[in-house]
């Protein structure tokens, strides 16, 4: 039993419920199910409160509506923002106490027709080790980041929607470089926010409200003789034109920019108005990322997909594939999931490429000639996953169905 459930069952609420052990209670299920957000919203009849585990939003309890304000009320005492205040978005943060595992809140309150919703994003202290090797890369693409990570200037580009895993993936190459090179190193980061604290890595977060922006940022940080830079996004041409410009001249810059596939970070950036030979000197590869979940490996068991979903896997693979899920068990909640796996495009920029980014090729061109060179696609790679029982046909034409068109 949840323990929202079981404190509101219990007798001590016969006095009525108390607010603040509500709220404790709403984030330690939170906690329980190793969720990465707590949704409160306020439907027709009920506020329902959902927990985004592994990536997909599941129902952890229906509340009354008489709740919601001072749910929102609580919310907004922890995280220090503006009581009085219901009409206007407010975020903040919230370090829990012992009771909530010192778990660290990041608290959005958003105005909605219905009352204020509340989402609540979980960061655990106990399961942040920002080490490639335990992410689950597979060898191929671990291997080619790492050699990336040796060069000592130019600009690595992750790709991938909210929460696929390149802020992790970007704290982990810094800690590798921090643990490769000690001491002898200048690390600097220009954020929106500052996720964790990392040791020996001077971090910044930016202040739009202030002028503070990551282009300013960044033109300042290059005058504080850093090596390695990571930019938190790459969301404008001035962003764009310095990040490009650091990386031809001696730094490593790591930073994030939206496209849908890796070679469409380079059309991103022409439109971004960013001459191609600067794109082609300067840009040493793209990883996109995406996250499927993994199969729970206490209730695991061979299964036989769909036949319309085993239409998209070649006939080829199919004599020697795996399909296997979890039945669902204890240990995972009895949802057959357990964590979530990368899967990733790695594309790294040879001469070809460079040729064919200075011509201004379209991005299926561009990827066409990064599959020549050697990449291996999203689902290319996320099949892979599926035909050795990591997890299900299904879960991976969930998360990658748009890359596949």
């Amino acid at each position: 039993m949840s323990y929202t459930r079981h404190y509101l069952e219990s007798e001590s609420v016969a006095q009525g419920v108390e607010v603040s052990v509500l709220v404790n209670c709403l984030v330690q299920d939170a906690i329980r199910l190793g969720a990465s957000d707590l949704h409160i919203e306020p439907w027709e009849s009920s506020i329902a409160v959902r927990a985004r585990v592994n990536g997909v939003l599941n129902e952890v309890i229906q509340l009354p509506l008489d709740f919601l304000d001072k749910i929102s009320m609580r919310f907004k005492v922890m995280a220090n923002l503006v009581t009085y205040q219901a009409g206007l978005p407010q975020d903040g943060a919230a370090l829990g106490g012992p009771e909530l595992d010192d778990v660290q809140l990041r608290i959005s309150i958003f105005p909605t027709t219905r009352g204020e919703k509340v989402v609540v994003r979980l960061f655990d202290p106990r399961d942040r080790r920002f080490d490639l090797n335990t992410l689950g890369f597979d060898d191929a693409t671990l291997t080619g980041l790492l050699r990336l990570l040796k060069r000592t200037s130019g600009l690595i580009l992750f790709t991938g929607p909210t929460g696929s895993g390149k802020t992790s993936t970007m704290y982990s190459s810094l800690c590798y470089l921090m643990q490769r090179d000690g001491a002898s190193i200048s690390l600097s980061t220009v954020e929106d926010p500052v996720e964790f604290n990392l040791p020996m890595v001077s971090q910044t977060q930016i202040n739009p409200a202030q002028d503070f922006t990551y282009a300013k940022a960044l033109r300042s940080l290059m005058r504080q003789d850093p090596e390695v830079v990571m930019v938190g996004e790459i969301r404008d041409p001035e962003t764009a034109a310095i990040a490009v410009q650091a990386g031809l001249t001696g730094h490593l810059v790591i930073s994030t920019i939206h496209s849908g596939v890796s070679a469409g970070a380079f059309t991103r950036l022409i439109n971004m108005e960013i001459e191609p030979f600067m794109l082609a000197s300067s840009v040493l590869g793209v990883l996109g990322l995406r996250l499927v979940r993994r199969n729970c490996e206490h209730c695991l068991q061979p299964y036989e997909p769909e036949p319309s979903q085993l239409k998209v896997v070649p006939e080829a693979s199919l004599p020697e594939a795996q399909f296997r899920r979890g039945a669902g068990c204890e240990r995972c909640n009895h949802t057959g999931f357990s964590g979530r796996l990368p899967v990733t495009e790695l594309l790294v920029v040879g001469e070809p490429f460079r040729e064919a980014v200075l011509k201004k090729l379209p991005t299926s061109a561009l990827e066409e000639i990064a599959i020549q060179q050697g990449m291996r696609t999203l689902w290319q790679n996320g099949l892979q996953r599926v035909l050795t029982g990591q997890t299900t046909l299904e879960d991976t034409i969930r998360v990658l169905a748009a890359d596949m068109i």
